[in-house]
């Protein structure tokens, strides 16, 4: 009796374990631009089943433009876009006081870093630095703290339109979801590149050029998108305003569509930004600046992962240059960088649709949004 009664609680203790919800309070890390009145990265909580944002904290560096979260939830890394003395700094994170403590910087070897991202492992980060128009590989130590750069790659020629494409301009970094591959983004070149990653090289990254991937002359490749079955990857370009679609597949591309984002007739400045596949595999959003300064949605068919316009609402503020969806995939919350806010937008997830919260945070220059699991 005793035995049996021990097999019913062995199993109902399993029970329990498997059926543990999944998080619903979340920290949302912000990256800023510190030409106005912000002082470098902030901290708030996110409530997933209210939207309520509380703030926690602030750490002052310089031009925080972009970041990344360690997979262990213990450290963040962000890019200082500096111009050409630009750099990336690390942080110890306490994800339960929501609290930043500097580590140490490093130059980036490039010029204006704009984009970061760091492997699971936690051995090196990726940054693609803008205006020298190169890819960096930074090693991180077993304290969060990072090396040199040990590693970089740039490519050679330019692109139509001479005031943007006069060289190479790197914008991402991108891991594969199994973390054998690279990718990063061109505006300056038209192209997106494929590398070979092993962490443990001492030159992390390798080209495979036979990878490479080239969109229309001056679309200016920005960011990419992987969907949540690893199936399809979806590409924005800043000046074209358009979405390709690309089915993947070991580390290649097969491009399968090409839709625009921009609605009929428009004929303002185009500034397409930011990309998001929903959780679900449902959905993917854009962001364009200039003038339209809109959230754009597509309905994603399963069986081909090609898109289908849904809808596209305003961003209530300029400039939306980085937006982000939480986990659960219940809200959608853009950074407004020229107009200093943060909107919140619930999500339908039945049709996809945005409907404004009005809630809102009031941020100097917000161009980063990051989320990551409060304890």
């Amino acid at each position: 009796m005793k035995k049996l009664l021990f097999i019913i609680m062995l199993l109902a203790s399993g029970l329990t374990y498997a059926q543990k919800p999944a998080p619903k309070t979340f920290d949302l890390v912000i990256g800023t631009y510190t030409k106005g009145t912000s002082k470098g990265i902030y901290v708030y909580r996110f409530y997933t089943e209210t939207g309520r944002l509380a703030y926690l904290s602030q750490v002052a560096t310089s031009n925080p433009s972009y970041l990344c979260v360690c997979s262990n939830n213990k450290f963040v890394y962000a890019v200082n876009e500096d111009g050409k003395d630009g750099g990336v700094s690390s942080f110890g994170f306490d994800a339960k006081t929501g609290i930043l403590q500097p580590i140490n910087s490093q130059p980036s070897q490039g010029a204006d870093p704009c984009y970061i991202s760091v492997d699971k492992a936690q051995k090196n980060v990726f940054v693609a630095n803008y205006s020298s128009g190169n890819l960096s590989v930074l090693p991180i130590n077993t304290d969060g703290s990072l090396g040199v750069v040990k590693q970089n790659i740039k490519d050679e020629g330019k692109g139509p339109n001479e005031a943007r494409q006069e060289g190479p301009h790197v914008h991402t970094a991108v891991l594969s979801p199994d973390e054998k591959y690279v990718f990063y983004s061109d505006l300056g070149t038209d192209k997106l590149n494929a590398t070979r990653y092993k962490a443990s090289d001492a030159q992390p990254l390798t080209p495979l050029p036979e990878n490479l991937t080239t969109v229309m002359a001056g679309n200016g490749p920005r960011h990419i998108d992987f969907s949540p079955d690893h199936k399809y990857v979806y590409l924005i370009t800043e000046m074209g305003g358009n979405i390709y679609s690309f089915e993947y597949h070991g580390g290649k591309l097969k491009q399968t569509q090409s839709i625009t984002m921009l609605p009929d007739g428009f004929t303002g400045e185009v500034g397409a930004a930011d990309i998001h596949v929903s959780p679900d595999g449902r959905f993917l959003y854009a962001s364009n600046r200039g003038t339209a300064n809109d959230i754009v949605t597509f309905a994603i068919n399963k069986d081909n992962g090609q898109l289908t316009y849904v809808d596209r609402v305003s961003s209530l503020g300029k400039g939306p240059r980085n937006f982000v969806i939480d986990p659960t995939g219940s809200f959608l919350l853009v950074a407004n960088q020229n107009s200093d806010s943060v909107v919140l937008y619930k999500i339908d997830k039945t049709t996809g649709k945005l409907t404004t919260t009005g809630a809102r945070l009031s941020i100097g220059n917000p161009v980063c949004l990051k989320f990551t699991p409060a304890q």
